[in-house]
């Protein structure tokens, strides 16, 4: 499929649950599971035994819940939460259930006192890879804050990161930098690319690209959009 705006992957998003019976938590659970494989081969690959799933408060902490729940018997991975886990949408709230349910470890952070204790966490040995789950393609506004610094001490550590659909501080129709910006080592991106990984700070923010399926054929709603 051609890349898609944020409001084309919106769209199709919501006709995919409306129109074809794909309940939010199937399509959650497959973009975590394609999130986990990419993440634990990049982590094969580089010898490394340690991942960092960091989650905000939408649907793409979500995916980073699912993701750390598939790794959980495979690597050390623990879920940095950004922000309050009760601002979760419900689905992404009953993966976090189910993440602490396995046992699965979460770290709050909630002011700049526990971004130190982050930077400090990312920068000890054995070095570890990030699951970038902060933020997603609705992202619109500039980063500021607590999310802010976090970002800038994932991009300070200079560990391979793994992008949940885009880089978070990526405008997803423009490329622009909202503020602040990861810059990926991978991007999973999900059906379709976003028109802003070929614009502005795009081709520098995501690194590798891989496309993965949610859920439907895509050729079957490319008609759609």
């Amino acid at each position: 499929m051609r890349p898609l705006t944020r409001d084309q992957a919106r769209a199709l998003d919501a006709r995919a649950q409306q129109e074809f019976g794909l309940p939010a938590d199937l399509l959650m659970e497959n973009a975590g599971r394609a999130i986990a494989e990419v993440a634990g081969r990049l982590a094969a690959r580089r010898g490394i035994g340690r991942i960092v799933v960091v989650a905000g408060s939408g649907n793409n902490g979500g995916d980073g819940y699912v993701a750390a729940r598939h790794l959980l018997d495979h690597v050390d991975v623990h879920v940095v939460q950004v922000g309050d886990p009760a601002a979760l949408p419900p689905v992404a709230q009953t993966n976090g259930e189910r993440w602490s349910h396995l046992g699965g470890r979460t770290v709050r952070i909630r002011a700049p006192a526990d971004v130190d204790a982050f930077a400090s966490d990312l920068e000890r040995s054995p070095p570890a890879l990030v699951v970038d789950a902060l933020f997603g393609t609705g992202l619109s506004r500039p980063i500021d804050g607590v999310a802010g610094q976090v970002i800038d001490a994932i991009e300070r550590a200079r560990l391979p990161v793994v992008a949940v659909d885009l880089p978070s501080g990526l405008d997803a129709d423009t490329g622009a930098v909202l503020g602040h910006a990861i810059t990926a080592t991978v991007t999973v991106t999900f059906v379709a690319p976003k028109v802003g990984f070929g614009l502005g700070e795009g081709p520098l923010r995501c690194g590798d690209v891989h496309v993965a399926e949610i859920g439907f054929p895509p050729e079957r709603l490319s008609h759609l959009i």
